[in-house]
């Protein structure tokens, strides 16, 4: 099968440069996924281009799997995109995938497009009947804290991978910490409650029916304050130990199965997905937030979970694709 696996690395394939840029990354990325993805899928044995998602997306894709006489799709999207530059980035690629009759991975428009705004994830979340901590949306002006109780993280309400993640202890903090979003991110601040406690993250995969592989637990450290920075997330100097699987009781471990389920399922997630979670000193867990295009490097928590369920890197990724070629096709790939 042909399969393309779509990325972004390069960020000047636009007509204009014109809305709020992907941010960059504090230190350049350590690793990325892409080219490991691209072997994976050429280890089982498919035909692969790496390409970018960028405005000359179709044009390649076109070439690279020819419109099928029988109007049948000629090939596969492996989507790693996360956007250049705009609204809701994630969305970008797959509903340029949509409007050209493409197949891919993952997420739809929709479910990336819910994930993407964490003040309407987590109000799904909570509408479910599932516990998320009590948060507030922030600007410059209307940082009045309501009934949040100190200390909160302060988010921006769009972005991933921990981007202008800070943690403030007390209300005159807060201010400073609401105006470094709204002047860095151009965008409103979502302030929670911190969690004090253990951070537990859940890989899923699959669709009508979904495997959930053991949890994995960051060692934040005993008596810490921790918070998965970006730092935390992605320098090998300074990222906490994972415990996989994390040593939990097996009530309170069906119960974070559970909530991580009706999470995929409330956030409208396809294919595979990663729900971050927190239990906190009295053993109450606690949705942080949802994934729907978790990281796939080595060091990611949901590698992590899928080899100690038994997967190679290999059978992991190649498990990804027939999950989305079951989802459109049925059994089996066209």
């Amino acid at each position: 099968m042909r399969v393309a696996v779509v990325w972004n690395s390069d960020f000047t394939g636009v007509i204009n440069r014109f809305g709020q840029p992907y941010p960059q990354p504090p230190q350049p990325w350590p690793y990325h996924s892409a080219t490991r993805v691209v072997a994976a899928l050429q280890e089982g044995g498919h035909e692969t281009l790496l390409c970018q998602g960028d405005k000359a997306l179709l044009t390649t894709l076109e070439r690279f799997m020819p419109p099928d006489p029988q109007a049948r799709p000629s090939g596969t999207v492996f989507n790693l995109a996360e956007g250049i530059q705009g609204e809701y980035r994630f969305t970008h690629v797959p509903a340029m995938l949509e409007m050209a009759g493409v197949p891919y991975t993952g997420s739809s428009p929709l479910g990336h497009g819910l994930m993407d705004d964490k003040v309407i994830s987590k109000t799904l979340i909570h509408s479910g009947g599932l516990p998320t901590p009590n948060f507030r949306v922030m600007r410059r002006g209307t940082e009045s804290t309501g009934d949040l109780r100190f200390p909160v993280v302060v988010k921006p309400r769009h972005e991933d991978n921990s981007f202008g993640l800070q943690l403030v202890h007390e209300p005159a903090q807060l201010r400073q910490a609401v105006e470094v979003i709204e002047t860095q991110y151009a965008q409103d601040a979502l302030v929670e409650e911190y969690i004090d406690g253990r951070e537990i993250h859940v890989a899923l995969l699959g669709n009508a029916e979904l495997e959930v592989f053991p949890l994995v637990e960051f060692d934040l450290g005993e008596g810490k304050t921790g918070l998965l920075t970006w730092e935390a997330k992605y320098l090998a100097a300074v990222q906490p130990p994972q415990i996989c699987p994390a040593q939990i009781g097996s009530s309170l471990a069906t119960l974070l199965r559970d909530i991580s389920v009706a999470t995929f399922r409330a956030c409208q997630c396809r294919d595979y997905a990663r729900v971050d979670l927190r239990i906190d000193r009295t053993g109450q867990p606690f949705v942080l937030e949802i994934n729907s295009m978790p990281g796939l490097s080595m060091h990611s928590a949901y590698v992590v979970a899928a080899m100690a369920a038994g997967h190679s890197y290999s059978s992991l990724v190649n498990r990804i694709l027939d999950v989305a070629q079951t989802r459109y096709f049925g059994i089996g790939s066209p």
